[in-house]
């Protein structure tokens, strides 16, 4: 992996100042992407291959549902 100079230095400058290894600040900061804008691509694929597959539900017919709902507490 290539990494650009001024990103390296600026995790060098964290590696050394909590005294820990470049790899360490590397693997935490991939980690915490992960968590964070990774999960909504990784849910984004599930969620298109949920689609894919069929296993989705009409918006129209999940509306209608909600107003049959609805409508039966308000009477």
């Amino acid at each position: 992996m290539r990494i650009p100079s001024d990103i390296l230095a600026d995790i060098d400058r964290i590696a050394e100042s909590t005294e820990r290894s470049r790899s360490y600040i590397i693997l935490r900061a991939l980690k915490t992407y992960l968590l964070n804008e990774g999960a909504d691509i990784i849910a984004t694929i599930e969620a298109r291959a949920e689609l894919n597959a069929g296993e989705h539900e009409d918006f129209d017919t999940v509306l209608a549902e909600m107003e049959r709902m609805i409508a039966g507490k308000v009477a």
